[in-house]
């Protein structure tokens, strides 16, 4: 069955070390995706995540134009990352191991991300909704993101490793949703 994003309520955020010492945060603004989401049998499901490279945002101007260049993302040669999904291992009731196609930069590697289910309701309008939230961990140098200064007390000013984080929430697709529930005294249509 497919689900969709609620992109005010989902978010694909990443971190890495910078001068060894502190971790900036960033996010993507801009992206799109799809899950099919088999309930019964979760390693039927599948995964399709397309982001907008120029939409990183680390809360600062100069450190983004740096990483929209070419020492990192290119986002005008390379403008999407995507991730399909290639098999899904359930591990528990709420956790599993999507093993996937990452796109950045024009390289396609493996990568494993770990996703927990945080649990399915209904929303305000009756539509059944999922909570998600998956980790992964990779090498930017894998995808060819090689920039980086030597620090003169040791070290590097960026990490090679970034961490990644997704809070998801889906809203299932093409089901019969039930009406809402109508507060008492409210007229019936």
């Amino acid at each position: 069955m497919p689900w969709q994003f609620d992109p005010a309520h989902s978010s694909i955020t990443f971190s890495a070390k910078h001068m060894m010492i502190t971790t900036v945060h960033g996010r993507f603004d801009q992206w799109t995706g799809t899950i099919d989401l088999d309930e019964h049998h979760p390693e039927n499901s599948r995964v399709e995540v397309t982001i907008y490279a120029n939409s990183i945002d680390t809360d600062n101007e100069q450190r983004d134009a740096h990483l929209k260049s070419p020492d990192f993302l290119d986002a005008q040669k390379y403008p999407t990352i995507k991730f399909k999904s290639t098999r899904i291992t359930q591990l528990s009731d709420t956790t599993a191991t999507i093993l996937g196609q990452l796109t950045i930069h024009g390289e396609t590697r493996e990568v494993p991300l770990n996703a927990t289910l945080e649990g399915v309701t209904r929303n305000m309008q009756g539509a059944r909704v999922a909570g998600f939230t998956v980790d992964g961990t990779l090498n930017r140098k894998d995808w060819g993101l090689n920039w980086n200064v030597a620090l003169e007390a040791g070290g590097w000013l960026v990490s090679d490793t970034v961490k990644l984080h997704v809070e998801a929430e889906l809203i299932q697709q093409g089901a019969q949703q039930p009406r809402p529930a109508q507060p008492a005294g409210a007229a019936q249509s």
